[in-house]
């Protein structure tokens, strides 16, 4: 019952903060408040509920160390992106025209902090954490991976492609995020970096939801295999080899640190765990 009454606290907290957001995001001001609340908000319930069905502090959303998760997350996925869009500019498939709206640059660090919080807190703070205990660490990751590519099926200019990167370059690199270090901060962090940097900072599409006017007035153009299309550049090669070498290293720090989960094992994270586990 516990992961019932997680996901149903979690959604209904990703469902008000969404509601919010579009309600202001014709004002790039509130859009930021109400996005870094609304990621404030998931995140406390996610702390709140865990502490109620599983009787313990969740460790994962910890206050101590969390800036500096979050920090290296956010330079880890602002760097990644960032490698992705070198590759399309050296060959000539991204072009910088000018300035771009730094006003709108600000809107959209609320709106992308309270997508990033929200969906790490449901895909890797519930969804994989959980059935990790009782399938293991790869089979979590295989399955949440694609259910978070899947989701992005929804998006106006979604391709079976676009999805399936997703599902690669983030759905299993930011659970083997988790896995390596039990932090939410730092999933999110890279999460927030790599969305903000496209949109934010690069003005592309993010995950087929339509243009965005950040720092940089910038285009794209060339075939869809480097480019991604109107998909935007996480339908790149480029993205998914990135994202796939993340995931190894990630998956290689998790087994150096004891956190792989062995299939069958029913238990929580962590080499020395006899800890039972709660239904």
């Amino acid at each position: 019952m516990r992961f019932v009454w997680q996901f149903l606290a979690v959604v209904a907290a990703y469902a008000l903060g969404g509601i919010a957001v579009q309600a202001v995001k014709d004002n790039d001001w509130l859009t930021l408040v109400v996005g870094l609340t609304s990621a404030a908000l998931v995140v406390f319930v996610y702390a709140w509920v865990v502490r109620r069905t599983e009787r313990r502090q969740a460790l994962d959303v910890a206050r101590e160390g969390a800036a500096a998760k979050a920090g290296w997350g956010i330079l880890m996925g602002v760097g990644m992106f960032t490698a992705v869009i070198v590759n399309l500019f050296a060959s000539g498939h991204y072009e910088v025209d000018g300035v771009g709206s730094v006003q709108g640059a600000v809107g959209l660090v609320g709106f992308m902090a309270g997508a990033a919080a929200t969906e790490e807190v449901l895909f890797r703070g519930v969804l994989f954490r959980i059935i990790e205990e009782h399938l293991g660490t790869y089979l979590a990751l295989g399955l949440t991976g694609l259910g978070f590519g899947a989701m992005h099926l929804l998006n106006e200019d979604a391709t079976l492609w676009g999805a399936l990167a997703i599902a690669i370059e983030a759905g299993f690199m930011l659970a083997a995020a988790y896995a390596a270090t039990r932090s939410l901060w730092l999933a999110i962090g890279v999460h927030f970096g790599w969305n903000f940097a496209a949109a934010g900072i690069f003005s592309v599409a993010v995950s087929g939801t339509g243009t965005n006017e950040g720092l940089l007035d910038a285009a794209m153009s060339g075939p869809k295999l480097l480019t991604g299309g109107d998909f935007g550049p996480e339908g790149s090669v480029y993205s998914v080899g990135f994202g796939a070498l993340l995931t190894l290293v990630f998956l290689w720090l998790a087994h150096r640190r004891g956190n792989i989960v062995p299939f069958g094992s029913r238990r929580a994270a962590g080499a020395n765990s006899t800890a039972t586990l709660p239904r």
